[in-house]
């Protein structure tokens, strides 16, 4: 399938800034389940974009613009070509072995609740696949999805508590179970092409956990599945801030709001013969 995506981020300011700083992890790679056909970024400012790769691997551009700043806009835009993989990811960039996944972060931290829903769920099962998908199953039958509920820095203890939130925190929640039964996982941020509708206003969010012998498998419990031929990958960390799609500072000013749009739509895809009679 081939996906076409367009990502604009625009931030405003009461009170200019005298410069602003902005990381952006915002660019996927190929690997066997994607090819990116085209992608390109956008700045609205005098500024130089300077791309690099993080410690995980992730394509990192960083940009600083002098102020002052009223506002600045930034637009993503591109094709992506993805194969379903059932969920198995395979040929992507890798850094460290899966052990480093197994590292607690503060938005990871389970709760003793969380580590005790963990094992009641996979009791019955004796492989970790297997595990994993009822960890799966179990998460996307007892979470709502609201998006007032949390916000950026809601930990995966306290999502649990509520029973409600994001693909951030559904993901977040998937990573302390998977880790509570031994099994190496991370976050991944991306996009996901719906069947309803084509405008987004936040791009998405699942997991990965390493399986021995298959390697690093995908879980999307806001969804219930495992990764396919609608999603695309970008970037992979220990958790959302690692991943976070624009991450950025500012010297001065105040009152920063954000406003973000995103189309995800499949793409026609013209045969030879097409192209040739047009």
């Amino acid at each position: 399938m081939r996906i076409r995506i367009r990502h604009e981020t625009t931030y405003r300011y009461a009170e200019a800034p005298r410069a602003a700083v902005q990381h952006l992890r915002l660019t996927p790679r190929n690997h066997d389940g994607q090819h990116v056909v085209s992608w390109r970024i956008d700045v609205d400012r005098d500024c130089r974009l300077v791309q690099s790769e993080d410690a995980f691997g992730n394509i990192l551009h960083r940009f600083t613009a002098d102020g002052p700043i009223e506002c600045v806009s930034t637009v993503v835009e591109g094709e992506v070509e993805t194969f379903d993989m059932a969920g198995v990811v395979s040929g992507a960039v890798e850094r460290f072995p899966p052990i480093l996944y197994m590292r607690e972060t503060p938005l990871t931290a389970p709760s003793a609740a969380l580590r005790a829903f963990a094992r009641e769920t996979t009791s019955t099962e004796s492989a970790v696949l297997a595990k994993l998908h009822a960890l799966l199953g179990a998460l996307y039958e007892s979470l709502t999805f609201d998006v007032d509920a949390t916000h950026a820095a809601t930990t995966a203890a306290e999502c649990f508590e509520r029973r409600q939130g994001v693909c951030q925190d559904f993901a977040h929640l998937f990573i302390a179970c998977a880790r509570e039964i031994g099994a190496p996982a991370r976050y991944v941020s991306g996009y996901f092409l719906r069947s309803d509708v084509e405008d987004q206003v936040a791009g998405h969010a699942w997991a990965e956990a390493y399986v021995e012998d298959l390697g690093w498998v995908g879980f999307d419990p806001a969804n219930g599945v495992s990764p396919h031929e609608n999603h695309v990958r970008v970037a992979a960390a220990l958790d959302y801030l690692g991943a976070a799609p624009i991450r950025g500072a500012q010297s001065g000013g105040a009152g920063e709001t954000m406003e973000v749009k995103i189309c995800v739509a499949q793409a026609p895809v013209f045969s030879q013969s097409q192209s040739q009679s047009q």
